[in-house]
């Protein structure tokens, strides 16, 4: 398989790239930081067909890179995406929240887009989404966050309701607390003594509980989609309704 993984040069993408090349397969990686992907280019070899070093929101960039593949990419994973603090959303920072609906929104519709037409015309494909429980349950200060990955859900459930005719697979993986990636540092403005407190005394999922989850869903026989994976790490649970009480 052609495999393309957004956000790519850590965490979960960076170990799902390595879960689909050590079973032989080939990757395609897109994110920000070049140098980082220049390194994991160099550890995959020729398995690592390309390499795009630039923001998920800017898709013109990115259909250039991806011209020569574009028909050719068997599975899409979009798992670039980002939380930016945790303030209720009258005090949040617009910047923020915008940069959330830019990449976590925008920025897998608009490839899923161009992407898309590609798999239908094969008649085969699979798109692997990055959601998070954060769509399905909400919590304090995850107003503009859980419901960039509520939309993603519905999005995932639509695209296999329009696709059902096309031998197009479409999954939204939905992980909770995850430790091993970069997600609470960039969430806390690089405070990274309150995101190592978020994990301490707990064992969280890693990346490579993800890449594993992604990789079973998109080598599972070609008849069965899956829909969503819904994981936490034991230590946690759902949480209690709040009640304020003056």
């Amino acid at each position: 398989m052609l495999v393309l993984v957004t956000g790519a040069s850590a965490g979960f993408g960076e170990a799902i790239a390595r879960r689909f090349v050590k079973e032989g397969h080939q990757v395609i990686l897109i994110a920000r930081r070049e140098e980082r992907l220049q390194k994991l280019q160099e550890e995959l070899g020729n398995a690592c067909l390309k390499i795009i070093a630039c923001d998920i929101a800017k898709i013109e960039m990115i259909k250039e890179g991806l011209s020569e593949y574009a028909s050719k990419i068997d599975v899409l994973i979009n798992n670039a995406g980002l939380a930016l603090g945790v303030e209720p959303f009258n005090e949040c920072l617009k910047e923020d929240f915008e940069e959330m609906i830019e990449t976590n929104i925008l920025g897998v519709v608009r490839l899923t887009h161009y992407l898309l037409p590609f798999m239908v015309s094969r008649g085969s494909g699979h798109i692997i989404n990055l959601g998070s429980i954060a769509g399905n349950y909400p919590y304090p200060g995850g107003n503009v966050y859980g419901g960039t990955k509520a939309f993603l859900k519905q999005f995932s459930l639509n695209l296999r309701a329009d696709l059902v005719d096309k031998n197009i697979r479409v999954s939204n993986i939905e992980p909770g607390l995850c430790g091993g990636s970069e997600f609470s540092i960039v969430r806390f403005k690089g405070d990274r003594q309150r995101a190592e407190e978020l994990y301490k005394n707990t064992h969280p999922l890693m990346p490579e509980d993800i890449a594993e989850s992604v990789f079973w869903c998109a080598n599972l026989p070609s008849h069965i989609n899956i829909n969503s994976i819904e994981l936490m790490p034991t230590t946690q649970a759902f949480s209690p309704f709040r009640v304020h009480k003056q």
